[in-house]
């Protein structure tokens, strides 16, 4: 099992600890809910530095990103950053990932954790541009601070004005290091994401210094198990449960970032045709009054027939309401249409509703 810089940390904080796509890493510190309502309302930090970073650079650097990505990052400009996914050939999704343009002849891919080496050979494989490709996964930490007092925080440490619109990112220094900070976010929230370089006497000073500059505005430590509650708030998708290699991103709703009109990249002709063609499926967000808890995996019904599956399910801290992510078929995906959660047998009447779930 990897550890990242902050694990010391971590430990003395009395962390919960699992084992998560390779690393020892924080499920919770104190309750899931304690740190999801403090991102919520304030603000918090989470180690996610088992996060893949990889760098593409070279004279058609922008080609490659184009070729693999199905998002058209000709729109980008440097400081930008898009969100964005790779494609098998037969339309089934490798990754998300977000896409950051430092310049014309470099681009960082940040890539989910659990995906970063398959993610890095798939790369190799399809690099028809001859550009350079390094995983430099290992050299970076990354803190994501959250929450609506995170500039608040983190503008006492850095020495740049943060007046980062979202999706944009710059050079600066924080607590005196010099890194990458950008303004993305998987929570719903105002929110920061701090690239560094360096070893655990680096990660402690910015860690230290991030949380003596939050004091007065209450800052908590968050685990991973608040940022999957946070996430599934917003509808935002997770690898591995609402995509994977058997869903396209059509029907995952993700239709918004496939760019069928740009050039040829990997999988338009097979989007295209889905388009063309009509889905057999959809992702939709799911609500219940009942007393319930949806989970992944579970059945969804239509007059005692299964039409679908949870991808992702919980009650949520803000609404304490059951709320969940499914595939269900077409013609029973209209928002305001009632299905069932079936749960040990039993089924729990829940309406399709639209994203966010928590409007905030």
């Amino acid at each position: 099992m990897k550890k990242t810089k902050f694990y010391s940390i971590h430990e003395k904080l009395g962390a919960k600890l699992v084992d998560f796509a390779g690393f020892k890493m924080p499920v919770q510190y104190s309750s899931i809910i304690a740190e999801h309502k403090a991102v919520r309302n304030s603000v918090g930090v989470f180690d996610v530095s088992h996060m893949g970073e990889i760098f593409i650079r070279g004279d058609k650097a922008l080609d490659f990103v184009q070729h693999i990505t199905v998002n058209d990052a000709s729109q980008l400009t440097d400081g930008r950053v898009q969100y964005s996914a790779m494609c098998y050939p037969d339309g089934g999704i490798v990754d998300d990932l977000l896409v950051y343009r430092v310049n014309e002849k470099e681009f960082m891919l940040v890539v989910n954790a659990s995906n970063k080496d398959k993610d890095f050979n798939w790369m190799k494989e399809n690099n028809l541009f001859g550009v350079d490709l390094l995983d430099e996964s290992d050299e970076y930490s990354l803190l994501a601070v959250q929450g609506p007092k995170s500039k608040n925080a983190v503008q006492k440490i850095c020495d740049k004005t943060l007046d980062l619109e979202y999706y944009h990112f710059f050079f600066a220094k924080v607590a005196g290091i010099n890194m990458i900070v950008s303004r993305t976010g998987y929570t719903g929230e105002l929110g920061y994401e701090l690239y560094f370089k360096g070893d655990e006497s680096v990660a402690e000073k910015i860690w230290d210094a991030l949380f003596e500059a939050g004091k007065e505005f209450n800052i908590k430590p968050v685990g991973l198990g608040a940022r999957d509650s946070l996430r599934l708030e917003m509808g935002f998708c997770l690898y591995g449960n609402d995509i994977d290699q058997t869903t396209n991103t059509l029907e995952a709703g993700l239709g918004w970032i496939t760019k069928l009109k740009k050039y040829e990249f990997i999988a338009k002709n097979v989007l295209v045709k889905v388009k063309e063609e009509g889905m057999k499926r959809k992702l939709v967000p799911m609500i219940s009054e009942e007393k319930a808890f949806p989970r992944h995996g579970y059945d969804i019904s239509v007059n005692g027939n299964v039409v679908g599956y949870i991808t992702s399910g919980t009650v949520s801290p803000v609404l304490e309401k059951a709320i969940a992510l499914g595939y269900v078929e077409t013609q029973f995906a209209q928002e305001g249409s009632t299905v069932n959660f079936v749960i040990r047998g039993k089924e729990v009447p829940a309406v399709i509703t639209k994203l966010p779930f928590v409007k905030n």
